[in-house]
């Protein structure tokens, strides 16, 4: 499982052209699933990821996390997390879970968060083309590599 958390003022979600939501200060979690990940890691990789201290306390230092702060979460599926290069200049995806199982994955993750986390949370839809705004704040982005669950 792969994750790219990015600490945002504000982000917006749309499908189709049509706005699903958006979020001010929080986190926008983009996440990608493996060919070998299972669902036993989904329940300590949302718990890290919501106890990640990645905003700002009086002092100015990464300190608090999403919780501590009551931010906003945004939940956005992406397989291209797992895009190989290494064959040439066109991605391949061979490493990326396949996209039936990925999207109990995918709801699984958010169903994950919604029972630790009651902030406010939108979540893209799997397998639909995006266009997801952002307005990163500091910049801060965070890169998780799980494998087994252990962060690589």
């Amino acid at each position: 499982m792969k994750l790219v958390i990015q600490r945002v003022s504000h982000a917006s979600l749309e499908v189709n052209g049509i706005l699903k939501g958006s979020i001010n200060k929080g986190m926008v979690i983009f996440v990608g699933f493996g060919r070998d990940d299972n669902e036993s890691m989904i329940e300590p990789v949302v718990r890290k990821t919501l106890k990640l201290r990645i905003f700002s306390d009086d002092k100015q230092r990464m300190n608090l996390s999403i919780m501590d702060i009551s931010g906003d979460l945004m939940i956005v599926s992406q397989f291209t997390l797992y895009a190989n290069t290494r064959g040439g200049n066109r991605p391949d995806f061979l490493m990326a879970m396949q996209p039936s199982l990925a999207e109990q994955f995918f709801n699984m993750f958010i169903k994950s968060c919604r029972s630790f986390y009651s902030g406010k949370i939108i979540a893209g839809d799997f397998g639909r083309h995006m266009a997801v705004e952002i307005l990163n704040d500091g910049p801060v982005t965070i890169i998780l590599d799980f494998d087994n669950g252990k962060t690589v």
